[in-house]
């Protein structure tokens, strides 16, 4: 019976490698936001002297969504890797991110709303600024959705401070316990 229990836990061990097939999949997409990036640039390149200020700025924000989406990717990538699959034996490269390594699930999940709610303003702001091709109806979704974003990541945040909490708690417990049976 011991035999079957350790092939199980080996092969559910060992399961964790099928989603390093996904992380490959988020590296080459990318690769496309790259490609949609230099085609937005260079379609806006020609027409910057043309277009008003605040057509620069709309196309600008386009290109700051497309970067913040493809960081939000990179952080998921390397932080879902590390945590789910394998660590990334990148020591001795000066170029190593410092947060690499240290982010856990809790912390990815902060950083991956911080992102979504950083698009979904950029979103906002691209409405807001062609507000007049908008009903009241659409910016008040526009609004809602952000909103929802906003608190859900505050929620997340303060229960997450709420878990951090309680596992020092818990872990003054132990210690106060040990320390008196000794």
């Amino acid at each position: 019976m011991h035999n079957i229990e350790k092939v199980s836990e080996d092969l559910l061990f060992r399961s964790r490698w099928l989603l390093a097939p996904f992380y490959g999949v988020l590296v080459v997409t990318i690769g496309i936001l790259l490609v949609k990036f230099l085609q937005e640039f260079f379609i806006f390149m020609p027409q910057v002297l043309e277009l008003d200020v605040k057509h620069v700025i709309l196309k600008i924000l386009i290109l700051v969504d497309l970067t913040l989406l493809a960081n939000l990717l990179l952080i998921i990538v390397f932080s879902g890797y590390e945590t789910f699959v394998s660590k990334i034996d990148t020591q001795g490269n000066e170029d190593r991110p410092n947060w690499l390594g240290k982010v856990d699930f809790s912390q990815l999940k902060i950083k991956l709303f911080g992102s979504i709610v950083a698009i979904s303003g950029i979103e906002l702001l691209k409405a807001f600024m062609l507000i007049d091709k908008y009903d009241n109806s659409q910016l008040g979704w526009l609004v809602g959705i952000h909103l929802t974003f906003v608190i859900s990541g505050l929620l997340f945040t303060y229960m997450d401070k709420v878990a951090v909490s309680a596992r020092q708690i818990e872990c003054e417990v132990e210690k106060a316990e040990k320390s008196g049976k000794s």
